[in-house]
């Protein structure tokens, strides 16, 4: 309160004491009076008249009772309170409270999609997902989202928090290509897959359909046949891409037609089962079968067959021997499960500064990755399998926009095709200029698309001058670039710090089109902590001994509980592996 509110209810509270102070004295006289006309044992002549006309006398008045202010009396020794706390607030259902929440009109907050958090200024819950919001609630055009803010906000938090509640849909998260990590906890919580790309860690064998090709099988005939098609041109291109990132440029047009020669060649001559391998490649090179050599116009001459091929080959060894190492050059350690309730692929094995194979394990995750979306679509048209939908993460998007030319494409056709392709899809950032950083001009401009396309823009903290940019793009108002603006402002320079969390850390700005955009304020349970930390490096040693002993005693007592195996005098009560709830 105010001092200027404290006076003026203390000028209330004494006006109030005033006038009952008055009415007590006058009520007083008037006893007084009446005592005094009556005590002889007479009546006055109004009284006769009354009696006589048969009519009542009037009662007395009782006196009234002394009023009391609702802070207490003013002054010394009147308990006067400066501060009166406000009255608990519960929260319930209206199927829960109907009686004491008797009200039909909403608050205008979305209740369609996984509940993200409250609304900042009205306290009600807000509820959205790209495909919440483009399947059932209609609300966009394009399953998609785009995020942007600055380090530490929560904005993985935010996505890993869709990723939980449309996992819980039937809804299939896929993290293709987790960098720090920041999802494979949670997808391994989810009873998914974890696959570890880099060199020690596992490879891909970008030469290997994977479930295109085994959907072909499946499906046969000419629908599968279609399938195989679609799977030759997908490794041809992911090769392609591969040298692209070891030359530094795009191949020319006649290796491209030499290396579809070569697996044609290999696809035909390699038995059912076995898969081919890039050194393969190399082999059929150095052989030069004929239908290799009439591709390369060679006319029988060697020398010209050797100067067709040759640069092809170079480009080869590169990637086998080169700085890509044997991430790609042995079979896939771990295929991609079509059933599995989540995928992850975990490349945070691959250092900073390894720009190459960071591009290329990218690559070959969301070729693999979106290759199994097709396969999954492929069997539910032909009515092998239930139709499913994805859901991609794309985090820290600019390492891979900066890694290699071939990303920006290949997220660009996804962002155009997504409808189409049955997937949404979240991308997250820092700024609108990390797509300045980009290489060329053609790059740039795809890359400010992203934002253009997508259905819903979330704004974590951002600095004023990146809002107006963003305003530009998606329409802030002046008071939303004020209250984005101010999440990024540090607090004052007296909180020590114990209990403060960040500036703007849990708060966001959801933008639809040109609707007012809808601020809320995300607080994450204990599970969704403990799945996604981010600051795990930051934590001291004394910190994290305390948390492995909580979690540890954690599993011991629940297993107890359930009646693990390998725990003396359990009942017989196996625990259901894999089983979680968010």
């Amino acid at each position: 309160m105010s001092r200027r509110e404290q006076k003026e209810a203390e000028r209330a509270d004494r006006l109030a004491e005033q006038q009952a102070h008055k009415a007590l004295d006058a009520e007083q006289s008037g006893q007084d009076q009446l005592w005094a006309e009556t005590s002889g044992g007479k009546k006055s002549a109004r009284a006769k008249s009354g009696a006589q006309r048969g009519g009542k006398q009037k009662a007395p008045a009782k006196p009234r009772e002394l009023f009391v202010p609702p802070r207490g009396w003013h002054g010394p020794g009147g308990g006067r309170v400066g501060y009166m706390d406000p009255p608990t607030m519960w929260r319930a259902t209206t199927v829960q409270a109907c009686g004491m929440w008797p009200f039909a009109a909403g608050s205008g907050s979305p209740m369609t999609g996984v509940p993200l958090g409250q609304h900042l200024f009205t306290g009600a819950t807000v509820c959205g997902d790209p495909l919440s919001w483009f399947t059932r609630a209609r609300y966009i055009s394009n399953p998609s989202l785009f995020m942007l803010g600055m380090p530490g906000l929560g904005k993985s938090t935010l996505v890993n928090r869709m990723l939980i509640g449309l996992a819980a849909t039937g809804v299939i998260p896929l993290v293709l290509g987790d960098l720090k990590p920041d999802y494979a906890d949670t997808v391994r919580a989810l009873g998914g897959q974890v696959i570890s790309i880099g060199r020690g860690r596992g490879g891909i064998n970008v030469l290997d359909p994977g479930a295109m090709g085994a959907a072909a099988a499946k499906i046969g005939g000419e629908a599968g046949e279609v399938l195989k098609a679609e799977a030759h041109g997908r490794v041809l291109n992911m090769v392609a891409a591969l040298i692209t990132i070891v030359r530094g440029r795009p191949m020319d047009d006649h290796e491209q037609s030499v290396l579809s020669g070569v697996l044609h060649h290999l696809r035909e001559r390699t038995p059912v089962g076995h898969t081919v391998l890039l050194p393969d490649v190399l082999r059929v090179l150095t052989e030069g079968p004929p239908r290799v050599r009439a591709v390369t116009l060679d006319r029988g001459d060697d020398a010209r067959y050797r100067d067709a091929v040759d640069p092809l080959h170079r480009s080869l060894l590169g990637i086998l021997d080169g700085p890509l190492g044997d991430t790609f050059a042995s079979e896939t350690s771990t295929r991609i499960d079509p059933d599995a309730p989540a995928v992850c692929i975990d490349i945070s094995g691959i250092g900073e500064a390894d720009t190459q194979l960071t591009a290329a394990a990218m690559l070959a995750a969301w070729s693999d990755g979106l290759g199994t979306v097709a396969a999954s679509h492929a069997l539910a048209d032909a009515g092998l399998a239930p139709r499913r939908w994805f859901f991609t993460v794309l985090d820290e998007l600019w390492r891979p926009l900066r890694a290699a030319s071939g990303i920006v494409d290949r997220i660009d056709a996804l962002t155009r095709l997504n409808r189409s392709l049955g997937l949404g899809d979240a991308k997250i950032t820092h700024t609108l200029k990390d797509a300045e950083a980009l290489g060329t001009d053609a790059d740039r401009a795809k890359a400010r698309g992203f934002v253009e396309r997508a259905g819903m823009v979330v704004c974590a903290g951002l600095p004023k001058t990146e809002m107006e940019d963003l305003g530009k793009v998606v329409g802030l108002s002046r008071r939303e670039i004020e209250l984005v603006s101010s999440w990024s402002s540090p607090p004052g320079w007296g909180v020590n710090g114990d209990n403060e969390e960040p500036p703007g850390r849990g708060r966001f700005l959801i933008k639809v089109g040109g609707r007012p955009g809808i601020p809320i304020k995300v607080a994450i349970t204990d599970a969704e902590r403990r799945l996604h930390d981010t600051n795990t490096r930051w934590v001291t040693n004394e910190a994290a001994v305390e948390r492995a002993a909580a979690r540890a005693a954690e599993e011991v007592a629940r297993a107890a509980q359930e009646g693990a195996q390998g725990f003396p005098g359990a009942l017989g009560v196996e625990a259901a592996a894999g089983e979680w709830i968010a």
